[in-house]
């Protein structure tokens, strides 16, 4: 797999959309730590602690703040993987960052200023993923924000546009213009592929085009991929449509190493 701008691997991002349950994070910590040795790669575990903007009222939204920490803390000790979650609340950034390497902002919140400016504070690395309804070049702005607040890294993350309702389209070209901003650009391979609310009060996806996504992003220069995996994403309780099945996420790496 190509280094990055400076000299490094690719960051790899991958996990359950939100935390279910800790038989369901070991599953897929087990694998990860299996891909890591087999290719030689640094795969940072993600999973969300609540899901703040399910469509529905109705819809699971995961174990909460102290719980969810609790359980990826246990996923950072047992299997050594470093961790990313997000937070949706400022609040949530100092509680967050006692266990994740990397504090994630939310596309919708993407300009929240109170936000980003406690993710900053923590000192980890602030990964802020592009509004849907914002350009690559916009997002110099919120980069702007937590650099001025003192984070010492931070990475962009694209992740389609809204196009029309229920759908996104991805602008490749983003990648090349956010690449201008900061040397770690990470293309979400899983949300991008979302119908967002298509899917009778919760979003719809597509699946398929999860590895033309990753392919596409690293002819454009994507420094990193972001893949939400399940061992079976048709009894995930959020984002199965889009997400790719654990089964499949070493070959899609295997051929993302390939030059």
């Amino acid at each position: 797999m190509k280094s990055n701008v400076s000299g490094q691997r690719p960051v790899v991002i991958a996990g359950p959309c939100v935390i279910e349950s800790a038989e369901l994070l070991d599953e897929v910590a087990a694998e990860l730590v299996r891909l890591n040795s087999k290719h030689g790669v640094d795969i940072i575990f993600k999973a969300s602690f609540d899901k703040a903007n399910r469509t529905s009222l109705r819809s699971f939204r995961g174990p909460g703040i102290e719980r969810g920490m609790r359980m990826l803390a246990e996923v950072k000790s047992r299997y050594g993987l470093r961790v990313l979650t997000d937070i949706h609340e400022a609040w949530q950034a100092e509680v967050v960052a006692e266990v994740a390497d990397v504090v994630q902002i939310p596309a919708f919140l993407c300009r929240q200023t109170d936000l980003l400016v406690a993710a900053a504070k923590t000192g980890r690395v602030v990964n802020i993923k592009k509004a849907q309804f914002l350009s690559g070049a916009d997002m110099s702005y919120p980069v702007e924000k937590a650099m001025e607040s003192g984070a010492g890294e931070v990475w962009l993350t694209e992740r389609g546009n809204c196009f029309g309702y229920n759908n996104l389209v991805v602008d490749f070209r983003n990648i090349a213009d956010m690449l201008e901003i900061v040397p770690t650009v990470v293309m979400d391979c899983t949300h991008s592929v979302q119908r967002p609310g298509a899917a009778g009060g919760k979003t719809g996806g597509d699946r398929r085009f999860v590895p033309a996504m990753a392919e596409a992003a690293k002819a454009f220069g994507a420094t990193g991929y972001f893949f939400e995996v399940h061992p079976n994403p048709d009894s995930a309780l959020s984002d199965g449509p889009n997400m790719l099945p654990l089964a499949e996420l070493d070959g899609v790496i295997s051929k993302l190493l390939k030059q």
